[in-house]
């Protein structure tokens, strides 16, 4: 779980709802600074767990980089719309395809192509997004999401999460996890003002949402020769650790697909939240890059 230091969207960033052809998604949507030439518009999707605001220490840095940046929950993750047990309204074919009508709503508003990025799990539903039509982006960056299924160990935390999903109330399962996680009770725990967004955000994610997902966590292919084959600019981003995919496997796809490489060092799974600054400026470079080659 990336947990952020703030939920508050920084200045001159606003929260609204994403109206597409698919329904409404949250969004913090933050402008290029004031006074920086624009230079692109990029949507931001969050993994596991996670939300919109894993983002937010990136906003402000890659608006002074003169980008546009929106992050989104998707279908069922905290402030969106979604079934709480219907698993199939969160199959990976669904939400690729809600995220091309989040891509084609912001390409359509900004008259251009849009940069992608997708942490963890936003990096395979971003994929597959690519995989069924490119034509509304400009690049892809994967950050800290590997080319298959997560590694044996993270498959087991998983496994069990879904388990405790099926039989265990949400509030329940996030005592529990925190009682895992921390050698505070899990009372105490839940009365600390910074744990305060997290379990909220945690008990409006829909119980589906994350079952179906942690599924496809748990199997999903190898489609790195399809992403290949599109063309796509791609940027392989991650920490200088990871304890869900192995790094090296990180560097083997980066070059599989001929994609920029990145490695954030001091930073774990969330370098976005880990080491905002440096992560900006490396995403931002990139983007430099493709607005060059266009």
């Amino acid at each position: 779980m990336s947990r952020p230091d703030t939920f508050t969207p920084p200045p001159g960033a606003r929260a609204y709802q994403l109206v597409t052809d698919r329904g409404a998604f949250a969004a913090i949507d933050m402008p290029a600074a004031p006074g920086v030439p624009h230079r692109g518009t990029a949507l931001l999707l969050p993994g596991y767990t996670g939300s919109k605001e894993d983002f937010i220490a990136l906003h402000a840095p890659l608006a002074a980089h003169g980008y546009r940046t929106v992050a989104v929950d998707g279908r069922g993750q905290y402030e969106s719309d979604g079934p709480e047990r219907d698993e199939s309204a969160y199959a990976q074919a669904e939400l690729a395809q809600d995220l091309l009508s989040q891509a084609y709503a912001l390409a359509k508003e900004e008259g251009t192509r849009i940069h992608l990025l997708g942490h963890s799990l936003g990096g395979q539903i971003s994929r597959a997004a690519v995989l069924r039509d490119a034509s509304p982006f400009l690049s892809l960056t994967l950050m800290s999401s590997g080319p298959a299924r997560i590694s044996g160990s993270q498959r087991e935390r998983v496994t069990m999460l879904r388990e405790a999903l099926d039989t265990m109330s949400m509030d329940r399962v996030w005592a529990v996890m925190q009682a895992m996680e921390a050698t505070a009770a899990p009372e105490e725990l839940a009365e600390q003002p910074d744990t305060r967004p997290l379990r909220e955000r945690w008990l409006r994610t829909r119980p589906a949402q994350l079952t179906a997902t942690g599924h496809q966590l748990c199997v999903e292919p190898d489609r790195v020769e399809e992403l290949a084959a599109v063309g796509l600019p791609c940027h392989v981003l991650s920490g200088s650790t990871d304890d869900v995919w192995p790094v090296r496997l990180f560097d083997e796809m980066a070059v599989r697909l001929g994609a920029l490489r990145t490695v954030i060092d001091g930073a774990d799974h969330s370098p976005n939240v880990d080491r905002p600054a440096a992560t900006a400026d490396a995403i931002a470079g990139f983007w430099d890059g493709v607005r060059h080659l266009g």
